[in-house]
């Protein structure tokens, strides 16, 4: 038999019963029940319970075993007593009784417990983290990773892509976030950058001439944690492809995405066909570029139902802006005084003035609250003929610049569909966001800038842009840019482009943005000077890969479905990093340090 196991702890079905085997685990849970030991012994793969009784010879040194010591069990698999059974454990019909136990690793008192899933510290959490990976859940969230990459890399390769592996050790990168710096003892004063992402090998790849390439990458960002990000590194599915529109790129990203989702979704409904959402679009009907489908509220311009109404407050702003509007966000079965009291008072907590509002209620013509009696019956149904709105509805509004007030009018849109359960918490919902402006206009600077990525093709033929009047500020403005998001549940997944490939056309577009060319060539000479000697069209995007295991998983934070996450603060507190260096370290890097005064 073998030195440690003829069987793991999952393994033990009916027909083994009656046969001698040997178990190795830890000790899940033990309960004395009057003399008789009952063990719950877990290892990787399972549960097998595990009993003694004062007739075994190993009966004394069972009594002393303590949870998580880690053990070895001889003994003879027998089935359970009649009304004992578990048909919550696949091992559930079985038992095994111990004849023999050797202690393998004894442990000490823990400062977390791994049977159960009560909430404790993150600080506790993480820096015991091997404990925290030992209980079930976070268990099952770490294999599943596993699985969910090697769908993906599957996937990927059935869809003609190939794998290829970047550099750790890079160039700085000017543009995004902090880089991570690795100083140079060979070079001294001269440091690498861990990469933010890939983004300049892999289209330096496709100019290479290979045509679909992809890499599970790591990528380095000394930001700040939120819950959807984690604080210094990250992975994310990457890929780039050759000769391409932004189709194409749809088409071999989206049936890889969908797939998984419905391989790990745990038969929740999938999107069959992800919708294609202009940005504008996306801003006016849910207040985001990032929007929850789930939710079914859709926002509508009603301004013509207030412009030179008697509610003034709207009215004015109206006439005196014409870049003013209001924004109705119905509220279906939300119809009542306290509801509508109850959203005007957490508008108030968001830093808002207040939540205007018309309810609608039996026997009452025109709507009710203050601000139908303003503007009147008529006028209160047109707007409620508008947003499809009847009696024991309701509807919000916020008014001004959209530009300004749609960072509240976003979050008021999931408010509503949160307070009335209107979320279907029950499906993944994805979509395409397109068409995202190429360019804005920085009003601190009073000049054009870039929107989101600088490097991507304009939507438009390359001779139409290169003949634009810088001075055209509307025709600027009106620019979109060949890229797209891919939005799952109102959960950012990736955002990617069709890159910009002409040297020309990149060069016109920092001209236009007040850049010099001696600046982009400081910043991105050696991308340029490959583009420049023939590259291809090309495009792609970056799936993140923890956010498409933290939605699978149904968690809400990041650090669920990592192994090894850092705090808030970019701690690791398992392992003490970031941590200080010897001076013999810095005097072999040419390295002195000069701290913060405290």
């Amino acid at each position: 038999m073998h030195r440690y196991r003829s069987h793991t702890c999952g393994a033990l079905r009916e027909g083994d019963i009656g046969k001698s085997v040997r178990l190795s685990g830890w000790c899940h849970r033990i309960r004395d029940h009057g003399g008789l030991l009952f063990i719950d012994l877990r290892d990787h793969y399972g549960v097998t319970q595990v009993v003694a009784d004062p007739d075994s010879k190993a009966f004394k040194l069972a009594e002393t075993l303590r949870a998580e010591w880690v053990v070895r069990v001889d003994g003879k698999a027998r089935r359970r007593p009649a009304g004992t059974e578990n048909p919550e454990l696949p091992t559930g019909q079985v038992e095994v009784y111990i004849d023999e136990i050797e202690v393998l690793g004894p442990a000490a008192e823990l400062p977390m417990p791994v049977f159960g899933e009560q909430d404790y510290p993150e600080e506790i959490r993480l820096k015991y983290r091997f404990l925290d990976l030992r209980r079930e859940k976070l268990h099952k969230n770490i294999m599943l990773r596993g699985q969910v990459i090697d769908s993906i890399r599957r996937r990927m390769k059935e869809g003609g892509f190939f794998e290829f592996q970047t550099p750790i050790l890079t160039a700085s990168s000017p543009e995004g976030a902090r880089d991570f710096l690795v100083p140079s003892r060979l070079h001294p004063g001269k440091f690498y950058a861990l990469p933010q992402a890939p983004q300049q090998f892999k289209q330096l790849i496709m100019v290479a001439g290979f045509d679909r390439y992809f890499q599970i990458a790591p990528c380095f960002r000394d930001e700040d944690a939120r819950a959807d990000r984690s604080p210094g590194e990250f992975y994310q599915l990457d890929l780039e492809m050759s000769f391409v529109t932004q189709q194409d790129v749809f088409d071999a990203v989206e049936p890889v995405i969908r797939g998984v989702f419905e391989e790990f979704g745990n038969g929740k409904p999938v999107t069959p066909k992800f919708p294609l959402i202009p940005y504008a679009e996306a801003l006016s009907k849910y207040g985001t570029d990032k929007p929850d489908l789930r939710n079914p509220i859709v926002m509508q311009d009603v301004s013509e139902a207030f412009r030179g109404s008697g509610f003034k407050i709207f009215a004015n702003i109206l006439a005196g802006d014409p870049k003013a509007a209001v924004w109705a966000i119905p509220a279906p079965k939300g119809g009542n005084r306290a509801f509508c009291d109850r959203m005007n008072s957490w508008a108030q907590g968001e830093g808002q003035p207040g939540l205007g509002y018309i309810f609608w209620r039996e026997g009452e013509e025109g709507g009710a609250g203050p601000l139908a009696k303003n503007i009147g019956p008529e006028r209160s149904k047109q707007i409620a003929d508008q947003l499809g709105l009847g009696v024991g509805d309701a509807v919000f509004f916020v008014a001004g610049q959209p530009s300004k007030f749609v960072k509240f009018a976003g979050p008021a849109r999931t408010k509503v569909g949160e307070e009335l359960g209107l979320i279907a918490k029950d499906r993944y919902d994805f979509c395409w966001i397109v068409d995202f402006p190429m360019f804005e206009w920085n009003e601190e600077e009073k000049k054009i800038d870039f929107s989101h990525n600088p490097f991507s093709m304009p939507n438009m033929s390359v001779e139409e842009f290169l003949a634009l009047d810088p001075n055209d500020h509307d025709k600027l403005l009106s620019i979109k840019a060949i890229q797209y998001d891919i939005v799952c549940n109102g959960t950012e997944l990736s955002s990617g482009a069709i890159r910009n490939h002409r040297p020309e056309v990149m060069k016109k577009a920092f001209a236009i943005c007040g850049y010099g060319e001696d600046v982009l060539e400081a910043k991105f000479g050696g991308m340029l000077h490959a583009l420049s000697l023939g590259a291809p069209p090309h495009g792609g995007i970056a799936p993140g890969i923890d956010r498409i295991v933290m939605l699978l998983a149904g968690e809400e934070n990041i650090r669920e479905v990592t192994l090894f996450p850092m705090n808030q603060k970019a701690e690791d507190l398992m392992m003490g990093a970031p941590s200080e260096v010897t001076p013999k370290q810095l005097k072999e890097l040419h390295i002195r340090l000069e701290l913060p005064k405290k």
